[in-house]
């Protein structure tokens, strides 16, 4: 993880002296995340609604662009364990999520008629301070990743100085291994919609 954000310090420092175009500024916008497992005992919830806000950068050459974006994230997410009861019977516990964490996403991208793009890169994320709980809103323990490295993908427009992307995102390795004492593969899909504005 470490690295990636290097690699991301070091591309653009030594990108930024042959860029055509530089620019930096605000960024924010709302997704919508729904938690995936890949393991049995577990039901998804329904996609719940997050929000990121955050700076974005933007470095320029002819149709190609890098934008590399700092975001603080916030998403949640819901979900049920189906666990054995005595007597051969199963019950179900329902448990909800909070993600805080910071994203940091390297898009690279090709622009199209001046105002139409098309992008995709990858995204570290950083855990902050993300908790679980029961029905009954009491923390129960999990082994959250301190970070976590995934991939988005999608479109953008450029209108003037305002720039909106939307991306999918989808995890490469699991936010924890364990939920209750059942060994799970727990990631998060998300579909985001973002809004900039060009400082300059």
């Amino acid at each position: 993880m470490k690295k990636f954000i290097l690699l991301i310090a070091f591309l653009g420092l030594g990108l930024s002296a042959y860029a055509q175009e530089f620019s930096l500024g605000p960024k924010f916008g709302l997704s919508s995340t729904k938690v995936d497992f890949e393991k049995n005992n577990f039901i998804p919830g329904d996609a719940e609604t997050g929000y990121h806000v955050g700076l974005f950068g933007r470095l320029a050459f002819g149709g190609f662009y890098m934008q590399p974006e700092l975001l603080y994230t916030k998403t949640s997410g819901t979900f049920q364990i189906n666990s054995p009861q005595p007597g051969g019977s199963s019950g179900t516990n329902s448990f909800s999520e909070n993600f805080n964490r910071l994203d940091i996403p390297l898009m690279l991208g090709v622009k199209l008629f001046k105002f139409f793009r098309i992008q995709a890169g990858p995204i570290a994320s950083i855990d902050i301070n993300s908790d679980l709980k029961d029905a009954t809103d009491t923390v129960q323990n999990a082994d959250f990743n301190s970070a976590t490295l995934g991939y988005q993908a999608g479109l953008g427009l450029d209108i003037g100085n305002l720039i909106i992307d939307a991306k999918y995102e989808s995890s490469l390795s699991s936010l924890t291994g364990n939920i209750g004492g059942f060994e799970t593969d727990q990631r998060i899909n998300q579909f985001i919609l973002s809004v900039g504005f060009k400082l300059f």
